[in-house]
């Protein structure tokens, strides 16, 4: 075990170290611009980011499992794209695939995270059950899945009880529901070709406000759940298939290690 984390980032491979510290840098340095500008929820992100990055470091010291390089700088950039990236410089906002590329290399870490738990203990002798290459690569599947549904929750949890909107929400243009049914009956009314929808709330004071939405109608976050978790899925997918080459063929499937955690001796 490291004594403390300066002796890890020593023994940390150059290059991650590198990414690493180039991102740290950065970091601090929209810190101290949020904060000369009193953006204090900025300031929270780049805090919330350098907890982060000591992920690697808390995972190698407490519980003793070594992150491959190729893996260890993909969560530093995957951390900085989420929080800096997407939140600071609005790259959600900008750039339309930018949430569904990250959910989609978040499946495919998490299914990595979750092959490599047990695998461990698959290969441990005090663990007695052999498991199968094909029920490895679905715990594998099932654990990336898990975090993906466990992520939403927090995401819904944060638009509804904090009205933080981190489920994006979305004009579309075509709705179906049952609640447009004149005569109350379980089936559903289409509405197409929306042009705009206006909404009618009240201000502080009790007065009337509209607002008008051109385009179409808004959607309350329902559309972004939902390509969240199915790019998760394709991401899941694609390393529990890697995965279980990898333990059928080892040696062919080298590659793999740099994206499977190992545990320290």
């Amino acid at each position: 075990m490291f004594k403390n984390i300066k002796e890890y980032y020593k023994q940390t491979n150059k290059t991650s170290l590198t990414v690493y510290l180039v991102l740290r840098f950065f970091v601090i340095i929209c810190m101290i611009l949020a904060f000369m500008h009193r953006n204090y929820q900025n300031v929270f992100f780049c805090f919330l980011t350098l907890l982060l990055f000591t992920i690697p470091y808390i995972v190698n010291s407490k519980l003793k499992i070594t992150l491959p390089s190729l893996l260890e700088t993909i969560i530093y950039l995957f951390i900085f794209s989420a929080e800096i990236l997407g939140e600071l410089g609005n790259f959600y906002g900008h750039i339309s695939i930018w949430d569904t590329m990250l959910h989609t290399v978040n499946g495919f870490i998490c299914a990595g995270i979750g092959f490599s738990l047990i695998d461990i203990l698959n290969r441990t002798e005090r663990f007695h059950i052999k498991m199968t290459p094909i029920f490895v690569a679905l715990v594998s599947f099932c654990f990336s899945m898990t975090i993906g549904v466990l992520w939403e929750f927090f995401e819904f949890g944060s638009d509804y009880y904090l009205l933080a909107d981190m489920q994006k929400d979305q004009v579309v243009e075509r709705i179906s529901s049952v609640e447009f049914n004149p005569e109350g009956e379980n089936k559903a009314v289409v509405i197409d070709d929306i042009e705009y929808t206006t909404i009618y709330s009240k201000d502080d004071r009790g007065n009337l406000v509209e607002t008008k939405i051109d385009g179409g109608y808004l959607d309350i976050g329902i559309i972004d759940t939902m390509q969240d978790l199915f790019v998760n899925f394709i991401g899941a997918v694609c390393f529990s298939f890697i995965g279980f080459l990898y333990i059928k063929n080892r040696d062919e499937y080298k590659f793999a290690e740099n994206f499977i955690p190992k545990l320290r001796k």
